[in-house]
């Protein structure tokens, strides 16, 4: 069985990062993450990426390092990439209800997904430089 990714950005702009509020599906739905989607055949991680945070939030971004993974399921892989914005105004338009820049701080206060909650260590080293 061929493993599944799926790929998260963790957008970096001036000591923030960008998370997106899940309205959909319902058993996800009121819960943070950090924007992405499935990995299409023939597509790389950072495609995706690009294409997902276009498709989702209306900007464009720029894929940096793996950050980390994390398990999903059977059979399917969370992989997380730090990301810069390069331009737009991030804007909720499929699947989530709100967008919101956090400071490292902050990142305690809202519930996240499971596995992005689990990466967030990760990007609280990124928002120390």
């Amino acid at each position: 069985m061929t493993e599944r990714i799926v790929v998260g950005a963790a957008i970096l702009d001036r000591g923030r990062v960008l998370a997106a509020l899940r309205s959909a599906p319902s058993a996800s739905a009121g819960q943070w993450e950090f924007p992405g989607g499935k990995v299409e055949p023939g597509e790389s991680d950072a495609d995706a990426l690009v294409r997902e945070c276009r498709e989702e939030l209306g900007i464009e971004i720029g894929v940096r390092s793996l950050l980390g993974t994390q398990p999903l399921g059977e059979g399917v892989k969370l992989r997380l990439y730090a990301a810069e914005l390069l331009f737009g105004e991030p804007m909720a338009l499929q699947d989530h209800g709100d967008v919101r820049w956090f400071r490292a701080a902050d990142l305690g206060t809202v519930p996240w997904l499971a596995a992005d909650r689990d990466l967030l260590p990760a990007v609280r080293e990124q928002l120390r430089y």
